[in-house]
């Protein structure tokens, strides 16, 4: 009887003592789970400069304000890319009328996504830049690349700021024109939200509400010990309702659901609370009325995809418009109209012009950016922004 009971101590013992250990491992290596910066093998070391492509660029070292050293790609524009002929006399400073060229051109800063490098996306800066002739920054997060440092939420919002700051201060980059824009694609509601539930229920009949029991489904039951937070769905009401926005969403991404894209979606332009509760519109006669939740002033230095005018675009409809939505003062326009949101007319708030949604009916997590008819939302939400002197 006494070695049954020693038996059975002893194993209530490991047991608590193994899930201890494991909730351990769990709150404090979830950055290895959320940012796994060495995948594919090699990415910490192994990084493509934009000169594999054919770009040219300059190596970046940016210092935040807690001490890590940033390595960063700026691919600054000039008036002849390579290739090109000049024509140029010799009477002209060359140097000079590219800096001039450079100043006056867009400068898109890329945040890359959660794994790899920003090797790996230089394809996509080389659009940007070729394509549309905007100035590129590819920043390396803390912990990724060759870049020191520990990645974490907190950490890789000073990263972004820290971009910002350069831009702000350099001779050249700080004479273009500020355009305070969001393009997200793909993205999560938040890493770990209870509140998520409701307000996915009614954008999807099967709701998968956070992001780790969709992705790592054995974390579901200790999603609650989850300190990188990552709140999206609060996050957005920050930003000013003026600010435009672009959300691209594939359809079939296998990693984050649909539903979190839309619901960002429904937030952005004012229908839903973060919660997922809906906002009631106002009536057509109180038009100085927001129908929105109330914003607040904020920096923005990231970039996000989305895409949504109340009508879903299909992937091949490029001829679908971008809706003016910069034509013109918003202060002198209505704050209400009525829209068509498929086949009901429904009242949208002002908000709706600046946000807007494409949808990738066969796109996936990673393959959405090859998906027909993505640059040319891209390309025509930039230039809604900013005339661009290129065509895709």
């Amino acid at each position: 009887m006494t070695t049954l009971q020693t038996f059975v101590k002893g194993t209530v013992a490991s047991a608590v003592g193994l899930s201890t250990l494991s909730l351990g491992l769990l709150y404090y290596g979830q950055n290895y789970l959320i940012y796994p910066s060495a995948f594919p093998p090699g990415s910490r070391t192994l990084v493509p400069t934009p000169a594999d492509h054919g770009l040219p660029y300059q190596d970046l070292t940016l210092d935040t304000e807690d001490g890590v050293k940033l390595k960063s790609f700026l691919l600054m524009q000039r008036r002849h890319l390579p290739g090109e002929e000049s024509g140029d006399s010799e009477d002209v400073d060359t140097a000079e009328e590219d800096r001039r060229f450079a100043g006056n051109r867009p400068t898109i800063i890329m945040l890359h996504g959660n794994a790899g490098n920003i090797g790996h996306r230089v394809p996509l800066a080389r659009i940007f830049f070729s394509k549309m002739r905007c100035n590129v920054i590819l920043v390396s997060y803390r912990g990724y690349g060759q870049s020191e440092g520990t990645p974490s939420e907190e950490g890789l919002k000073i990263d972004s700021q820290t971009v910002l700051d350069f831009i702000q201060a350099d001779p050249v980059l700080r004479t273009t024109k500020v355009i305070y824009a969001l393009i997200l694609e793909n993205t999560f509601l938040s890493i770990v939200r209870v509140s998520s539930d409701r307000i996915i229920d009614h954008l999807n009949p099967n709701p998968q509400p956070r992001l780790i029991p969709t992705a790592i489904p054995w974390l579901s039951p200790f999603s609650w010990l989850c300190h990188q937070k990552w709140d999206s769905a609060n996050a957005v009401l920050k930003i000013p309702k003026t600010t435009p926005m672009l959300l691209l969403s594939g359809s079939q991404d296998e990693i984050v659901p649909n539903g979190h894209m839309r619901a960002l979606w429904e937030i952005a332009i004012g229908k839903t609370n973060p919660d997922g509760t809906p906002i009631q519109p106002a009536s057509p006669s109180s038009s100085a009325t927001e129908t929105g939740p109330s914003t607040t002033r904020t920096d923005v230095a990231t970039a996000t995809q989305t895409s949504a005018d109340g009508e879903k675009a299909s992937v091949e409809d490029e001829q679908v418009p971008l809706d003016g939505h910069l034509e013109s003062n918003p202060d002198s326009r209505e704050d209400l109209e009525y829209e068509m949101e498929g086949d009901k007319q429904e009242l949208i708030g002002k908000r709706t012009r600046y946000r807007i949604w494409r949808e990738f009916s066969k796109g996936m997590h990673n393959d959405t950016c090859v998906q027909p008819g993505y640059w040319a939302a891209v390309w025509e939400f930039v230039n809604s922004l900013e005339p661009l002197p290129s065509t895709i």
